[in-house]
């Protein structure tokens, strides 16, 4: 049952330890300390729901319907490319980028920025679902469920871990300069992210 778990622990760790949307979003609420508890876990269940529905073999579901993703594609695009503007609004001007970091966001408004980066990405639900789906069916009984339980426990480690390990980055924050230069990456990285979306949408 050991290597089973190692292996889901692995898969999962590989396909959520990347540059992305969803990263970005935890890793600044992380820095600003701002409901990175409620975010982190929602995260983490979020992972586990589809990760479940993966090994429970629904991700055929996923490739039978691919026009069900080409919806989730084009909604994915439009939160993107708007996120991408506010936060090169952000990086561009300097009082815009201070008001936003001083000001809490919501609680409602910061769950609901976090479940579009979750489930308005197409690629989640093939990699988590179609992905994870797949290789666990080389398992069966405890192993299977051993296997779905590491994939599981990676996705918890991983964003509890930058969630609360973004406050390591504290002092580099402390300067104005940083800030602007985190907020431009994110916006390149999620008007990157909507482009190859729309991309994937006009092929």
């Amino acid at each position: 049952m050991y290597y089973p778990a190692l292996s889901g622990f692995a898969l999962g760790g590989s396909l959520i330890i990347a540059i992305g949307a969803q990263n970005a979003f935890i890793l600044r609420m992380g820095l600003l300390r701002q409901h990175v508890f409620i975010l982190c876990l929602i995260c983490a269940l979020a992972d586990a729901l589809l990760i479940v529905i993966g090994v429970a073999g629904l991700g055929v579901f996923v490739e039978k319907y691919p026009q069900l993703l080409k919806f989730i594609t084009l909604g994915g695009f439009l939160f993107l490319i708007t996120y991408a503007a506010l936060a090169a609004k952000r990086a561009i001007f300097p009082h815009a980028m201070m008001a936003s970091s001083e000001k809490d966001i919501p609680l409602m408004q910061a769950i609901s920025i976090c479940l579009a980066f979750t489930f308005l990405n197409p690629h989640v639900y093939l990699d988590t679902v179609v992905l994870v789906g797949g290789l666990a069916a080389r398992w069966h009984g405890a192993d299977r469920i051993a296997f779905t339980v590491g994939a599981v426990a990676a996705s918890f480690v991983w964003f509890f871990a930058l969630g609360y390990g973004a406050r390591l980055l504290q002092p580099v924050f402390e300067r104005k300069i940083a800030w602007r230069v985190l907020d431009g990456l994110i916006a390149l990285v999620m008007a990157w992210l909507a482009i190859s979306l729309l991309l994937n949408f006009l092929s």
